[in-house]
Protein backbone atom coordinates (compact mmCIF):
# COMPACT_ATOMS: atom_id res chain seq x y z
CA UNK A 1 0.00 0.00 0.00
CA UNK A 2 1.61 3.58 -0.82
CA UNK A 3 1.82 5.96 1.75
CA UNK A 4 -1.00 7.84 0.43
CA UNK A 5 -3.50 5.18 0.92
CA UNK A 6 -2.78 4.35 4.01
CA UNK A 7 -2.41 7.88 5.31
CA UNK A 8 -6.12 8.56 3.78
CA UNK A 9 -7.46 5.25 6.00
CA UNK A 10 -5.44 6.77 8.58
CA UNK A 11 -7.41 10.46 8.32
CA UNK A 12 -10.99 8.57 7.94
CA UNK A 13 -10.34 6.00 11.10
CA UNK A 14 -10.26 2.83 8.54
CA UNK A 15 -8.93 -0.33 9.04
CA UNK A 16 -5.68 -1.08 6.92
CA UNK A 17 -4.96 -4.27 5.34
CA UNK A 18 -1.34 -4.11 3.57
CA UNK A 19 1.15 -1.81 4.16
CA UNK A 20 4.72 -1.28 2.70
CA UNK A 21 7.02 -0.89 6.10
CA UNK A 22 10.06 0.88 4.25
CA UNK A 23 7.74 3.25 2.56
CA UNK A 24 5.62 4.81 5.59
CA UNK A 25 8.65 4.55 8.03
CA UNK A 26 10.72 6.73 5.89
CA UNK A 27 8.05 9.31 5.51
CA UNK A 28 6.21 8.70 8.68
CA UNK A 29 9.27 11.44 10.06
CA UNK A 30 9.68 14.62 8.42
CA UNK A 31 12.97 14.63 9.81
CA UNK A 32 15.50 12.72 12.07
CA UNK A 33 16.19 13.09 15.70
CA UNK A 34 18.64 15.38 17.68
CA UNK A 35 22.13 13.42 16.46
CA UNK A 36 23.55 12.06 20.00
CA UNK A 37 26.21 15.34 20.54
CA UNK A 38 23.13 17.56 20.15
CA UNK A 39 21.23 15.87 22.71
CA UNK A 40 23.81 16.41 25.33
CA UNK A 41 24.82 19.63 24.25
CA UNK A 42 21.12 20.84 24.79
CA UNK A 43 20.03 18.33 27.51
CA UNK A 44 16.95 16.73 25.29
CA UNK A 45 16.32 13.19 25.44
CA UNK A 46 15.76 11.71 21.50
CA UNK A 47 13.06 14.79 20.77
CA UNK A 48 12.23 14.22 16.99
CA UNK A 49 12.70 17.54 14.75
CA UNK A 50 9.25 18.83 13.24
CA UNK A 51 10.78 22.75 12.41
CA UNK A 52 14.36 23.91 13.21
CA UNK A 53 13.20 27.41 12.80
CA UNK A 54 10.81 28.22 14.66
CA UNK A 55 11.66 25.45 16.83
CA UNK A 56 9.15 22.51 16.98
CA UNK A 57 10.32 19.31 18.89
CA UNK A 58 8.55 16.08 19.26
CA UNK A 59 8.59 13.78 22.48
CA UNK A 60 8.82 10.28 21.04
CA UNK A 61 5.87 8.94 22.57
CA UNK A 62 6.70 5.59 21.84
CA UNK A 63 8.75 5.81 24.99
CA UNK A 64 6.23 7.04 27.17
CA UNK A 65 6.69 5.38 30.61
CA UNK A 66 5.85 7.78 33.49
CA UNK A 67 2.88 9.88 34.31
CA UNK A 68 5.00 13.09 34.55
CA UNK A 69 7.17 14.28 31.52
CA UNK A 70 10.55 15.66 32.38
CA UNK A 71 11.40 18.89 31.09
CA UNK A 72 14.03 17.52 28.49
CA UNK A 73 11.57 15.25 26.47
CA UNK A 74 8.39 17.73 27.12
CA UNK A 75 7.25 18.88 23.39
CA UNK A 76 8.40 22.16 22.01
CA UNK A 77 6.18 24.56 20.42
CA UNK A 78 7.36 27.49 18.83
CA UNK A 79 5.47 30.27 16.75
CA UNK A 80 8.68 32.35 16.55
CA UNK A 81 12.32 32.48 17.65
CA UNK A 82 12.69 32.17 21.47
CA UNK A 83 12.55 35.59 22.98
CA UNK A 84 15.75 36.46 25.08
CA UNK A 85 14.53 37.70 28.49
CA UNK A 86 16.17 38.84 31.63
CA UNK A 87 14.10 38.02 34.77
CA UNK A 88 15.65 40.80 36.93
CA UNK A 89 14.48 43.56 34.38
CA UNK A 90 11.13 41.51 32.62
CA UNK A 91 8.09 42.85 33.95
CA UNK A 92 4.23 41.87 33.42
CA UNK A 93 1.76 44.44 32.38
CA UNK A 94 -1.82 44.52 33.29
CA UNK A 95 -3.76 46.55 31.40
CA UNK A 96 -7.17 47.56 29.70
CA UNK A 97 -10.73 47.47 31.70
CA UNK A 98 -8.77 47.57 35.45
CA UNK A 99 -9.48 49.80 37.91
CA UNK A 100 -5.77 49.61 38.73
CA UNK A 101 -2.79 49.13 36.06
CA UNK A 102 -0.50 46.27 37.39
CA UNK A 103 3.26 45.69 36.35
CA UNK A 104 4.45 42.98 37.99
CA UNK A 105 7.99 42.01 38.67
CA UNK A 106 8.65 38.04 39.06
CA UNK A 107 9.59 38.47 42.47
CA UNK A 108 6.40 40.28 42.66
CA UNK A 109 4.46 37.36 41.37
CA UNK A 110 6.20 34.94 43.90
CA UNK A 111 5.02 36.79 46.63
CA UNK A 112 1.58 35.96 46.13
CA UNK A 113 0.08 32.36 47.13
CA UNK A 114 1.83 30.03 44.73
CA UNK A 115 -0.41 26.86 43.63
CA UNK A 116 0.75 23.38 41.63
CA UNK A 117 -1.18 22.20 39.04
CA UNK A 118 -0.59 18.98 36.88
CA UNK A 119 -1.88 19.31 33.32
CA UNK A 120 -1.53 17.67 29.85
CA UNK A 121 -0.60 20.21 27.33
CA UNK A 122 -1.09 18.89 23.57
CA UNK A 123 -1.06 20.88 20.75
CA UNK A 124 -3.79 21.32 18.61
CA UNK A 125 -2.04 20.17 15.44
CA UNK A 126 -0.75 16.54 17.03
CA UNK A 127 -1.15 13.71 14.46
CA UNK A 128 -1.01 15.96 11.50
CA UNK A 129 1.39 13.80 9.49
CA UNK A 130 -1.77 11.44 9.35
CA UNK A 131 -4.11 13.92 7.38
CA UNK A 132 -4.48 13.07 3.66
CA UNK A 133 -4.32 15.31 1.95
CA UNK A 134 -1.64 16.67 3.37
CA UNK A 135 -2.06 19.87 5.77
CA UNK A 136 -0.22 22.84 6.07
CA UNK A 137 1.42 23.33 9.35
CA UNK A 138 3.71 20.77 11.30
CA UNK A 139 3.55 17.77 10.44
CA UNK A 140 3.18 16.38 13.98
CA UNK A 141 2.82 12.30 14.24
CA UNK A 142 1.84 10.94 17.69
CA UNK A 143 4.29 13.18 20.20
CA UNK A 144 3.19 16.90 20.26
CA UNK A 145 1.56 16.06 23.98
CA UNK A 146 3.19 15.85 27.38
CA UNK A 147 2.44 16.35 30.50
CA UNK A 148 4.05 18.37 33.34
CA UNK A 149 3.60 19.64 36.99
CA UNK A 150 3.52 23.44 36.65
CA UNK A 151 3.71 26.17 39.51
CA UNK A 152 3.01 30.02 39.55
CA UNK A 153 0.39 32.22 40.55
CA UNK A 154 -3.35 31.71 39.79
CA UNK A 155 -4.62 34.14 37.07
CA UNK A 156 -7.57 34.63 38.75
CA UNK A 157 -5.66 36.41 41.33
CA UNK A 158 -3.75 38.86 39.27
CA UNK A 159 -6.50 40.20 37.94
CA UNK A 160 -8.25 40.45 40.87
CA UNK A 161 -5.27 42.61 42.36
CA UNK A 162 -6.16 44.64 39.42
CA UNK A 163 -9.87 45.29 39.43
CA UNK A 164 -12.30 43.92 36.31
CA UNK A 165 -14.72 46.24 34.84
CA UNK A 166 -18.21 44.57 35.12
CA UNK A 167 -18.50 45.37 31.31
CA UNK A 168 -15.17 42.69 30.38
CA UNK A 169 -15.63 39.96 28.60
CA UNK A 170 -11.72 38.56 27.70
CA UNK A 171 -8.28 38.63 28.67
CA UNK A 172 -5.95 39.12 26.05
CA UNK A 173 -2.74 37.10 26.74
CA UNK A 174 0.40 38.69 24.90
CA UNK A 175 3.56 36.88 24.90
CA UNK A 176 7.00 38.44 24.06
CA UNK A 177 7.97 36.24 20.58
CA UNK A 178 7.09 38.15 17.98
CA UNK A 179 7.94 37.55 14.05
CA UNK A 180 5.85 38.08 10.43
CA UNK A 181 3.61 35.40 9.56
CA UNK A 182 4.05 34.22 5.93
CA UNK A 183 0.85 33.28 4.87
CA UNK A 184 -1.83 35.40 3.90
CA UNK A 185 -4.35 36.26 4.96
CA UNK A 186 -2.05 38.23 7.15
CA UNK A 187 -1.30 41.63 9.12
CA UNK A 188 1.61 43.50 7.30
CA UNK A 189 4.60 43.61 9.65
CA UNK A 190 5.77 41.66 12.88
CA UNK A 191 3.31 40.43 15.64
CA UNK A 192 3.43 39.53 19.13
CA UNK A 193 1.65 35.59 19.77
CA UNK A 194 -1.74 36.19 21.56
CA UNK A 195 -4.55 34.52 22.54
CA UNK A 196 -7.31 35.33 24.65
CA UNK A 197 -9.58 33.46 27.52
CA UNK A 198 -13.07 34.29 28.30
CA UNK A 199 -13.04 35.82 31.76
CA UNK A 200 -15.27 32.90 33.57
CA UNK A 201 -12.72 30.42 32.08
CA UNK A 202 -9.42 33.04 32.92
CA UNK A 203 -10.75 32.92 36.59
CA UNK A 204 -10.84 28.96 37.31
CA UNK A 205 -8.51 28.50 40.15
CA UNK A 206 -6.69 25.71 38.09
CA UNK A 207 -5.77 28.51 35.32
CA UNK A 208 -1.74 29.24 35.90
CA UNK A 209 0.78 32.04 35.52
CA UNK A 210 3.57 29.77 35.68
CA UNK A 211 7.19 30.14 37.08
CA UNK A 212 8.18 26.61 37.74
CA UNK A 213 7.63 23.00 35.92
CA UNK A 214 8.30 20.20 37.28
CA UNK A 215 9.82 21.79 40.17
CA UNK A 216 12.64 23.66 38.07
CA UNK A 217 12.94 27.14 36.97
CA UNK A 218 10.89 27.26 33.27
CA UNK A 219 13.39 26.48 30.71
CA UNK A 220 13.29 29.02 28.38
CA UNK A 221 11.63 27.15 25.48
CA UNK A 222 8.83 26.48 27.66
CA UNK A 223 8.26 30.18 28.46
CA UNK A 224 10.79 31.83 30.84
CA UNK A 225 10.44 33.53 32.81
CA UNK A 226 6.39 33.28 33.03
CA UNK A 227 4.01 31.37 30.52
CA UNK A 228 0.01 30.61 31.02
CA UNK A 229 -1.11 26.75 31.71
CA UNK A 230 -4.57 26.90 30.70
CA UNK A 231 -5.38 22.91 31.98
CA UNK A 232 -8.02 21.03 29.62
CA UNK A 233 -7.56 23.29 26.85
CA UNK A 234 -5.14 22.57 23.68
CA UNK A 235 -1.87 24.19 24.19
CA UNK A 236 -2.56 27.12 21.70
CA UNK A 237 -4.07 28.83 24.82
CA UNK A 238 -1.05 28.81 27.49
CA UNK A 239 0.59 31.30 26.22
CA UNK A 240 4.67 31.69 26.69
CA UNK A 241 7.23 34.23 27.37
CA UNK A 242 4.19 36.71 28.74
CA UNK A 243 4.75 40.27 28.85
CA UNK A 244 1.10 41.85 28.74
CA UNK A 245 -2.62 41.20 30.45
CA UNK A 246 -5.12 42.93 28.47
CA UNK A 247 -8.74 42.69 29.69
CA UNK A 248 -11.24 44.11 27.55
CA UNK A 249 -15.03 44.26 26.50
CA UNK A 250 -15.28 43.31 23.24
CA UNK A 251 -14.56 39.69 22.01
CA UNK A 252 -10.90 39.23 20.56
CA UNK A 253 -10.40 38.45 16.95
CA UNK A 254 -6.10 38.50 16.76
CA UNK A 255 -4.85 36.86 14.27
CA UNK A 256 -4.04 33.47 16.07
CA UNK A 257 -7.86 33.56 17.50
CA UNK A 258 -9.68 33.73 14.14
CA UNK A 259 -7.00 33.01 11.53
CA UNK A 260 -5.19 30.12 12.85
CA UNK A 261 -6.07 27.78 15.85
CA UNK A 262 -9.84 28.69 14.61
CA UNK A 263 -11.80 26.11 12.78
CA UNK A 264 -15.46 26.18 11.38
CA UNK A 265 -18.73 25.39 13.02
CA UNK A 266 -22.59 25.51 11.66
CA UNK A 267 -24.89 26.85 13.95
CA UNK A 268 -28.33 26.55 11.99
CA UNK A 269 -26.49 25.50 9.37
CA UNK A 270 -24.11 28.61 8.55
CA UNK A 271 -20.40 27.87 8.50
CA UNK A 272 -19.13 30.52 11.35
CA UNK A 273 -15.50 30.71 12.67
CA UNK A 274 -14.69 30.05 16.01
CA UNK A 275 -11.69 29.61 18.27
CA UNK A 276 -10.53 26.58 19.00
CA UNK A 277 -10.09 25.81 22.68
CA UNK A 278 -11.39 22.49 24.74
CA UNK A 279 -9.17 19.49 23.81
CA UNK A 280 -10.98 16.48 22.85
CA UNK A 281 -11.76 13.04 24.22
CA UNK A 282 -8.69 10.85 22.87
CA UNK A 283 -6.40 7.62 23.06
CA UNK A 284 -3.32 7.14 21.52
CA UNK A 285 -1.21 3.60 21.51
CA UNK A 286 2.31 4.21 22.83
CA UNK A 287 3.56 0.22 22.03
CA UNK A 288 3.63 -1.54 20.20
CA UNK A 289 4.77 1.02 17.70
CA UNK A 290 3.90 1.04 14.43
CA UNK A 291 5.11 -1.23 12.44
CA UNK A 292 6.17 -3.35 15.09
CA UNK A 293 7.33 -7.40 14.78
CA UNK A 294 5.33 -8.87 17.38
CA UNK A 295 5.50 -12.66 18.18
CA UNK A 296 3.02 -15.05 17.02
CA UNK A 297 1.14 -16.68 19.85
CA UNK A 298 2.44 -14.58 22.38
CA UNK A 299 1.12 -11.77 25.22
CA UNK A 300 1.64 -8.65 24.20
CA UNK A 301 1.14 -5.79 26.66
CA UNK A 302 -0.80 -2.83 24.50
CA UNK A 303 -0.05 0.01 26.32
CA UNK A 304 -1.08 4.00 26.34
CA UNK A 305 -2.63 6.94 27.35
CA UNK A 306 -5.75 8.87 26.79
CA UNK A 307 -6.94 12.68 27.56
CA UNK A 308 -9.78 14.46 27.70
CA UNK A 309 -10.59 18.34 28.37
CA UNK A 310 -12.99 19.22 31.78
CA UNK A 311 -13.45 15.56 32.58
CA UNK A 312 -11.91 12.57 33.16
CA UNK A 313 -11.34 9.56 31.21
CA UNK A 314 -14.42 6.46 31.72
CA UNK A 315 -12.97 3.84 29.72
CA UNK A 316 -10.87 2.82 26.71
CA UNK A 317 -11.65 0.41 24.32
CA UNK A 318 -8.57 -1.63 22.06
CA UNK A 319 -9.35 -3.48 18.64
CA UNK A 320 -7.27 -5.84 16.71
CA UNK A 321 -9.22 -6.18 13.75
CA UNK A 322 -9.50 -2.63 12.68
CA UNK A 323 -12.45 -0.94 14.51
CA UNK A 324 -14.62 -4.20 13.87
CA UNK A 325 -14.73 -5.16 17.52
CA UNK A 326 -13.84 -3.60 20.57
CA UNK A 327 -12.78 -5.27 24.21
CA UNK A 328 -12.26 -2.87 27.71
CA UNK A 329 -8.38 -1.91 28.85
CA UNK A 330 -7.40 -1.15 32.25
CA UNK A 331 -6.90 1.99 33.35
CA UNK A 332 -3.76 1.97 35.62
CA UNK A 333 -4.85 4.64 37.60
CA UNK A 334 -6.80 6.63 39.44
CA UNK A 335 -7.98 9.89 37.18
CA UNK A 336 -6.22 13.40 37.94
CA UNK A 337 -8.39 16.03 36.35
CA UNK A 338 -6.89 17.80 33.12
CA UNK A 339 -3.86 15.16 32.90
CA UNK A 340 -3.39 12.18 30.74
CA UNK A 341 -4.63 8.46 32.22
CA UNK A 342 -1.92 5.62 31.05
CA UNK A 343 -4.05 2.52 30.30
CA UNK A 344 -3.21 -1.61 28.94
CA UNK A 345 -4.15 -4.31 27.66
CA UNK A 346 -2.84 -7.45 27.30
CA UNK A 347 -3.46 -9.00 24.02
CA UNK A 348 -3.05 -12.47 22.96
CA UNK A 349 -1.63 -12.64 20.16
CA UNK A 350 -3.07 -14.31 17.04
CA UNK A 351 -0.91 -17.06 15.95
CA UNK A 352 -2.04 -16.60 12.34
CA UNK A 353 0.91 -14.15 10.84
CA UNK A 354 0.38 -10.94 9.25
CA UNK A 355 -0.73 -7.49 9.20
CA UNK A 356 -2.87 -6.63 11.98
CA UNK A 357 -4.22 -2.99 12.42
CA UNK A 358 -4.80 -2.33 16.44
CA UNK A 359 -6.57 0.66 17.77
CA UNK A 360 -7.29 2.18 20.87
CA UNK A 361 -10.70 4.58 21.88
CA UNK A 362 -11.61 6.25 24.31
CA UNK A 363 -14.58 7.63 26.15
CA UNK A 364 -14.56 10.10 29.07
CA UNK A 365 -17.96 10.26 31.97
CA UNK A 366 -19.06 12.94 29.99
CA UNK A 367 -19.88 10.19 27.53
CA UNK A 368 -18.11 11.88 24.79
CA UNK A 369 -16.56 9.48 22.77
CA UNK A 370 -13.50 9.43 20.34
CA UNK A 371 -15.04 9.32 16.57
CA UNK A 372 -13.61 7.16 14.12
CA UNK A 373 -14.15 9.48 11.37
CA UNK A 374 -13.20 13.15 11.27
CA UNK A 375 -15.49 15.81 10.47
CA UNK A 376 -14.38 17.78 7.11
CA UNK A 377 -14.68 21.55 8.97
CA UNK A 378 -11.76 21.21 11.20
CA UNK A 379 -9.33 21.37 8.92
CA UNK A 380 -5.73 20.89 10.22
CA UNK A 381 -6.65 20.96 13.67
CA UNK A 382 -8.02 18.88 16.72
CA UNK A 383 -7.04 15.18 15.23
CA UNK A 384 -9.07 13.43 17.43
CA UNK A 385 -10.62 10.69 15.41
CA UNK A 386 -8.69 6.69 16.27
CA UNK A 387 -5.95 6.25 14.18
CA UNK A 388 -5.06 2.75 13.50
CA UNK A 389 -1.23 1.39 14.61
CA UNK A 390 -0.20 -1.40 11.95
CA UNK A 391 1.98 -4.17 13.12
CA UNK A 392 3.47 -7.52 11.42
CA UNK A 393 2.89 -10.60 13.77
CA UNK A 394 5.10 -13.51 12.82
Amino acid sequence: MERRSFLKMASMGLPLTALSQEKFASAQTSSQPFPLENVAEEGRQGLITRERSPENLEYPFSSLHTSVTSNEQFYIRSHFAVPQLDSKAWRLKVEGTVRTPLELSLEDLMKMPLHTVPATLECAGNNRVFLVPAARGAQWGSGAVSNAEWTGVSLSAVLQRAGISSRSVEVILEGADNGEIKESPKPTGAIHYARSLPLDRARQPEVLLAYRMNGKELPASHGFPLRAVVPGWYGMASVKWLTRLIVVEKPFNGYFQSVDYALWERPHGIPTRVPITEMQTKAQIARPDLHEVVSAGSVYRVFGAAWTGDSDIAKVEFSEDGGKTWTLTQLLEKPVRYTWSFWEYRWSVPTTPGKYALMARATDKRGNMQPMQRPPDLENYVITHVIPVEVEVR
